[in-house]
């Protein structure tokens, strides 16, 4: 079994990015579980003085990720690059290398011209970080939130199609990384 944790870079509670990860959620294939990481908002600032161990939402933050194989991210552009909450979070991952040499993925939701720099400086950070990071595996698949029903999955036949191929090429790079 792949544990894949899904991370929204977005506190917004009608969120397509959140959406996205839900329906991954609904269409896990079998083999792949996730499991959902709802801590965002509760995580302090950054501060490089502090390695977090005193706060229960870092804790939890670091637990989560030490027992996922693989992590699916999906988080909206905010003034041109990513929100300040999900940079925090991601922020909280150097130190401890909590995503060094973890198979990692996104999901792009925004229509083709937006979002491109929350792309970059996720893959920038991402990269700094050491996270495995397949550039095949973290596709656009564009959701507008009209593409959004009230059981809040995303409709789609393509988007769909393409949340299960990412999760499918996390559960195969994780199975390829050393443990």
């Amino acid at each position: 079994m792949t544990v894949v944790l899904l991370i929204s870079g977005s506190t917004r509670a009608a969120s397509t990015n959140s959406a996205a990860l839900r329906t991954a959620q609904a269409l896990a294939p079998a083999g792949i579980e996730t499991t959902w990481y709802d801590g965002l908002a509760e995580l302090p600032a950054f501060s490089p003085d502090d390695d977090g161990t005193g706060h229960p939402a870092v804790l939890a933050l670091r637990e989560q990720l030490s027992r996922a194989d693989a992590v699916l991210l999906c988080t909206p552009e905010y003034a041109g690059t990513l929100p300040g909450s999900f940079k925090n979070l991601l922020d909280w991952t150097v130190g401890n290398a909590d995503l060094h040499e973890k198979p990692t993925a996104w999901i792009t939701v925004a229509v083709p011209g937006r979002g491109d720099g929350a792309v970059a400086t996720l893959s920038t950070v991402l990269g700094y970080v050491g996270a495995e990071v397949d550039p095949g595996n973290c596709p656009r698949l564009p959701v507008l939130r009209e593409d959004v029903g009230p059981d809040g999955l995303v409709a789609g036949p393509e988007f769909r199609a393409g949340v299960v191929r990412v999760l499918r090429g996390l559960a195969a790079q994780a199975a390829k990384t050393p443990a």
